[in-house]
């Protein structure tokens, strides 16, 4: 038995079928997606149905396209030119799979690994971490949870703090956990850059984290690429652009890649 973590799909149904082919998938095996399952490529709906049907042997954590769908679904928030979800929004099933997409979780810890979209703010154990997102999975699954997603996007607080309450401290969770990319040592995320080169002031969010017994596995960064150390595994290598649709063998840390014909023409979230 294996466990093979998968950089964002989005999507991008034949490659997933392709990689799962190359690394001999089999029904001993376990999956653990890092988010983004939908939206830029071109079968959404089919990743969905795909990974709900594996049940528990497959755990896949939120990612913000994920929860754009979900917003979208639900009147919270406008389909944009650019997504490619309408499968999933026209399909007979639709509010089985939202509800199912909604009740994902945020993070997943076990063994020495920690799965989470984004990433991390650098004053958050893996341990603190976990119980925060627990926090957010009872907002997203609560029988009111549409007051959640009404308050859930904003770019402000763009810091935490111990003391933050009420939609403010759930916003700054989701923040962290599926759209950062760089924030200052002390915590302060910045949203807009989305290239390789962090803005004046702030650094990469991994160099800011401390040293864990942990290795955060994480996708969401198409521009940084396939990105491996001793501390973090970044695996969106940008398959929706053009890029490859990357795993990792959690057992032995080996990399499997399928190269992606592009469903995009330039890089994004």
């Amino acid at each position: 038995m294996a466990t093979y973590a998968i950089g964002d799909v989005q999507g991008c149904f034949d490659e997933l079928e392709q990689l799962l082919l190359d690394i001999g998938f089999s029904k001993s095996d376990r999956l653990w997606f890092v988010g983004d399952l939908v939206n830029r490529g071109p079968k959404s709906l089919e990743v969905l149905r795909f990974v709900r049907s594996l049940g528990e042997r497959a755990v896949s954590v939120l990612g913000n396209h994920d929860l754009h769908l979900v917003a979208s679904h639900e009147g919270f928030d406008r389909v944009k030119s650019n997504d490619t979800f309408g499968d999933v929004l026209a399909a007979r099933d639709r509010s089985e799979l939202v509800d199912w997409l909604r009740a994902r979780p945020m993070m997943h810890a076990e063994g020495g690994f920690a799965l989470v979209h984004a990433g991390l703010l650098p004053g958050w154990s893996v341990k603190k971490a976990r119980s925060l997102a627990e926090e957010v999975e009872r907002a997203l699954r609560a029988t009111h949870y549409r007051d959640f997603l009404g308050h859930m996007y904003g770019s402000h607080p763009d810091a935490w703090r111990d003391d933050l309450a009420g939609w403010d401290r759930l916003r700054v969770i989701v923040n962290a956990m599926t759209r950062m990319r760089f924030c200052t040592r002390e915590g302060k995320m910045e949203f807009r850059a989305k290239g390789r080169d962090a803005p004046a002031g702030y650094l990469p969010w991994y160099e800011t984290r401390p040293r864990e017994s942990q290795r955060l596995v994480c996708g969401h960064w198409s521009a940084l690429g396939l990105k491996l150390t001793p501390q973090v595994a970044l695996l969106d290598s940008g398959c929706v652009w053009g890029g490859a649709l990357s795993a990792l063998r959690l057992d032995d840390r080996r990399v499997f890649q399928v190269q992606c014909r592009g469903y995009q023409a330039a890089g994004g979230d």
